[in-house]
């Protein structure tokens, strides 16, 4: 079997862990690595799978997952850097690291896919992009689409819009989140009590999401389907646009792009 090593088992490191297992990987061909000893005492009960040192996942594992934060990613590579040979897959899960990182700091050869992953990989509801280094071939690829695959569903795409994806389904989940957040809000403005606002909101937005996900027809069509001439909804909507909700969130996933690229461009050099 193929022995896969998660470095850096925090919520998205722990989901692709819990995915694995329940995709049918055994407990002893996964590893993962973990600063806090404490932590590594609770995936291991939790899960059976056993927590090593970066060194030791590097010599053990054939695919090794960084999933640490950007900004811890510099000791990582350090460790791995003497250790990995291209008979290795490196996948990163780290935003805005581009593989060209990866193989600048690894020896010759090293296939590296970059991922973006989000949250919704807890619920096994995952979105990934993901995309090939210089070294990366087809069966690479493959293999990390069979990989994510446990956890939510996978598309393909050039490594030059991985920081257009991280803005935008990346970062996605917690614009959603924030929404449902100033809806409950407005619910409990109107009189109704907080936990009947969240649950009228939280389901309405399930079942948007899945009328979205099974309908063939464009966004614009579900809405207007619910905007009745001279109605509650195009009074809400025309509200929505003169405080220019619109704008703003074209703006906020542009920002959310630009903090991708400097995040990748830190790390140049």
């Amino acid at each position: 079997m193929t022995v896969i090593a998660v470095l850096g088992a925090g919520k998205i490191g722990e989901a692709l862990l819990s995915g694995l297992l329940h995709g049918g990987h055994e407990a002893g061909d996964l590893l993962f690595t973990e600063r806090y000893p404490a932590r590594v005492e609770e995936l291991t009960s939790r899960y059976g799978i056993r927590g090593v040192e970066v060194g030791e996942a590097a010599k053990r594992a054939d695919i090794l997952v960084v999933a640490v934060k950007p900004q811890d990613i510099e000791p990582v590579l350090d460790e791995l850097a003497p250790l990995l040979a291209p008979s290795s897959l490196v996948v990163s899960l780290c935003a805005g690291l581009p593989t060209a990182l990866y193989e600048r700091r690894l020896a010759e050869g090293v296939p590296v896919v970059r991922v973006m992953p989000n949250t919704p990989m807890l619920v096994n509801e995952a979105m990934s992009a993901i995309s090939a280094g210089r070294y990366a071939t087809a069966e690479h690829l493959a293999v990390v689409r069979d990989l994510l695959s446990h956890v939510g569903q996978v598309v393909e795409v050039p490594e030059s819009q991985q920081d257009a994806v991280t803005a935008l389904s990346g970062s996605g989940p917690a614009y959603f989140f924030y929404l449902v957040e100033a809806m409950i809000d407005a619910g409990i403005l109107l009189g109704l009590p907080r936990a009947l606002a969240g649950q009228l909101i939280i389901q309405s937005a399930v079942g948007a999401a899945k009328m979205l996900a099974e309908s063939d027809e464009h966004p614009v069509l579900l809405r207007e389907a619910v905007t009745s001439p001279a109605g509650t909804t195009i009074n809400a909507i025309r509200e929505l646009e003169k405080h220019g909700v619109r704008a703003a969130m074209l703006a906020a996933i542009e920002a959310a792009k630009d903090r991708s690229v400097e995040l990748g461009k830190a790390h140049e050099g």
